[in-house]
């Protein structure tokens, strides 16, 4: 992939804004960026976060609690810490701050549970041209994926909004192409492209076990939308 940010952002749905606000903000230390209106009532509080960006979308209305996304646990890193420090935020996502270089994060690492790691990992470093890592991790940039194989878990529901780690994202710089490109390696398609005024172009694409990434192309990194 062509990326145009060497890092992976992170997506999260909640129906509690402030809560979660104090959270990421207070004892996980993030900086806040700005709010994007994504329609339907769903406010995206976008967070500085080593180079990636935590995206808090709170939605207006009730979330559906459907079963969790493979996304399971957030490392982040933080300098001057010792010993990793366990945390839980308002909805019971686990993040983890780290030391840099604690099982390799530099950035952040995010934990995926898989159903099939061989189907996984083919995803990862061939549909969507992800470095191997080593010790069942993939890379994207200094951000890393860790796959764990759990065999019993069910299969992701095709709703994306829900409450939890939902969706991870990827920048690059031709929204349309690499799209066609995930789909055309073995990638399943989770949405066509599609625009946001002068601000983004972007899809979703989603991996054997049905977790949502999103392909985005945003102005603010690629120069242009076209």
């Amino acid at each position: 992939m062509d990326l145009a940010k060497p890092h992976i952002d992170v997506g999260l749905y909640t129906n509690r804004r402030e809560e979660q606000l104090a959270f990421w903000q207070g004892p996980v230390g993030l900086e806040f960026d700005h709010l994007g209106k994504l329609g339907g009532g769903v406010h995206q509080l976008r967070h500085h976060m080593n180079g990636s960006i935590m995206k808090v979308n709170h939605a207006r209305d009730p979330l559906p609690e459907l079963p969790p996304s493979g996304y399971r646990r957030l490392l982040i890193a933080r300098d001057g810490l010792r010993a990793v420090e366990e945390l839980t935020d308002p909805d019971g996502n686990a993040v983890a701050l780290v030391p840099p270089g604690h099982r390799g994060v530099q950035g952040i690492g995010l934990e995926l549970s898989v159903r099939d790691l061989a189907a996984a990992r083919d995803f990862w470093l061939r549909a969507m041209q992800f470095e191997d890592a080593g010790d069942d991790a993939v890379r994207c940039g200094d951000s890393l994926l860790f796959l764990a194989e759990d065999g019993s878990r069910a299969a992701v529901p095709d709703a994306m909004a829900a409450t939890g780690y939902r969706y991870t994202t990827v920048q690059i710089f031709k929204c349309d192409a690499e799209h066609a490109g995930v789909l055309a390696r073995g990638g399943r398609e989770g949405r066509p492209p599609g625009t946001v005024g002068t601000t983004v172009r972007y899809s979703f694409v989603r991996d054997p076990d049905g977790n949502w990434i999103e392909v985005s192309q945003r102005a603010q990194l690629t120069g242009s939308l076209d």
